[in-house]
């Protein structure tokens, strides 16, 4: 039996993925790309904008309609927040909530034995524990995202991720060594802890995130740590201190602003002003050095003025961050923010978003431009490219016919030629040239 995977959405989707994916493995399927013949496709969908959901939907009808015979599987944020509207996309066979991703065998089974349509959406619960996500391998071969997180217990007034997700749980550590330690045994050598709040990792326990970055240190075949998405006002001055002592640490810091203007922060429900966000910045960039801070900005939201927009757009520039992932204002049925309406049109939201991403966007090539010339360690992931660079008739020995990529500490996307396989090699370039979003290098010798 074939089973393929569909992903959308965020890191723990991803990794949620690759857990549904060894579970089915062991059982004997065997995995293909979503563009193979397959007699499962299981998409794994996302929930954060009325975007997604309509990405979901497209999706699933897609399957079913390019492979009629074959069992279609909705899983992911979706049907757990909306599970009335998933119900209703008659495409999906086999309809389960992110909380029972576990259960996909059994699901998969008993749709085998009744050949009917199986339905299995359990709500989340205060008090639920983490469950068993954890994986020994990662489909992409140097670099692993391991999930130590769920939930949210924000209330962000547009988010309905703690609808999808539910509250705060922790992965305890000594699951994640053993996790760390499969994975490393694999060949991973780059471990990216992520969660859906994985600032708030370990609270309620006795550990935090410094605890999950040193456990993934202390094997010696992983080479990096890096951490996901973060939230501002968990990253104590005692965190700050506590990873930059660690050398395998990157000081890649993704960190949610959503906007620069007060304001609007407050109307958003979240727990920091501005000023406090410019304070936490301004303590990386010296606790870290060469340290990047990116971030996801949002423009549109409700009573959200020109104004308020200006100091958003004026706040941004003035961090300088080193990549800002922009998005306009989806309302989200369920949350706060939906009850007091939209009063940003369409065009002005999408207007407002090309401006940011334009402003933005100037500040990220001159970033990469100003890396010119300079030394960085590259840790390579992938090749990416062939045979471009075989001059007509060059001897096979003589050509140069590779492109590899792969990121700085800070995550500096960095491209170089090479005639040899240099995948999972940590290496020593020297900057030649910047593009929009990647930097070309040169071996240092």
């Amino acid at each position: 039996m074939k089973a393929a995977i569909y992903t959308l959405g965020c890191k723990v989707n991803q990794t949620e993925s690759e857990y549904m994916a060894e579970l089915l493995s062991k059982a004997g399927f065997e995995i293909v790309s979503p563009n193979e013949d397959a007699d499962f496709y299981i998409i794994n969908s996302c929930t954060v904008t009325a975007t997604a959901d309509q990405k979901t939907r497209q999706n699933v009808r897609k399957f079913k309609r390019k492979h009629p015979d074959s069992v279609v599987i909705l899983t992911g944020c979706m049907p757990q927040a909306f599970p009335k509207e998933a119900e209703e996309l008659i495409q999906a066979d086999i309809v389960l909530g992110n909380k029972n991703d576990g259960d996909i065998l059994e699901l998969i089974n008993q749709y085998n034995i009744n050949k009917s349509r199986v339905i299995a959406i359990d709500n989340h619960k205060t008090g639920d524990e983490f469950r068993e996500c954890s994986i020994a391998k990662f489909s992409e071969r140097v670099r692993a995202f391991v999930k130590i997180e769920d939930g949210c217990d924000r209330f962000c007034s547009y988010c309905i991720i703690p609808m999808s997700r539910g509250r705060v749980r922790s992965k305890s550590l000594k699951v994640l060594k053993n996790e760390v330690n499969n994975l490393a045994d694999n060949g991973i050598k780059e471990i990216v802890l992520v969660g859906i709040n994985l600032s708030a990792y370990g609270k309620n326990e006795k550990f935090n995130i410094v605890d999950a970055v040193k456990i993934c240190a202390e094997n010696d075949k992983i080479l990096r740590v890096r951490l996901g998405s973060l939230e501002p006002d968990h990253i104590t001055d005692d965190i700050i201190e506590e990873l930059s002592k660690i050398d395998k640490f990157c000081p890649q810091f993704h960190i949610s602003l959503q906007s620069g203007c007060n304001k609007t922060l407050k109307n958003m429900n979240r727990h920091y002003t501005a000023e406090e966000y410019k304070t936490l910045c301004d303590k990386l960039r010296s606790a870290f050095k060469d340290t990047s801070i990116t971030t996801d900005v949002m423009v549109g939201f409700n009573e959200e003025t020109k104004e308020d927009f200006a100091d958003s757009l004026n706040f941004v520039k003035d961090i300088a961050f080193e990549k800002v992932h922009t998005f306009p204002y989806s309302q989200r049925e369920g949350t706060n923010a939906s009850k007091k309406g939209d009063s940003v049109s369409r065009n002005e939201k999408e207007h407002r978003a090309s401006i940011m991403i334009a402003e933005t966007d100037k500040i990220r090539r001159n970033y990469l431009n100003s890396l010119i010339g300079k030394t960085v360690n590259v840790l390579f992931e992938n090749e990416i490219e062939k045979n471009i660079f075989a001059p007509a008739g060059a001897p096979a020995s003589s050509r140069i016919d590779r492109i590899y990529q792969g990121y700085t500490k800070n995550y500096t996307p960095i491209r170089i030629e090479s005639d040899r396989d240099i995948i999972g090699n940590e290496l020593d370039v020297v900057i030649t040239q910047s593009f929009d979003d990647y930097c070309t290098a040169k071996l240092r010798f």
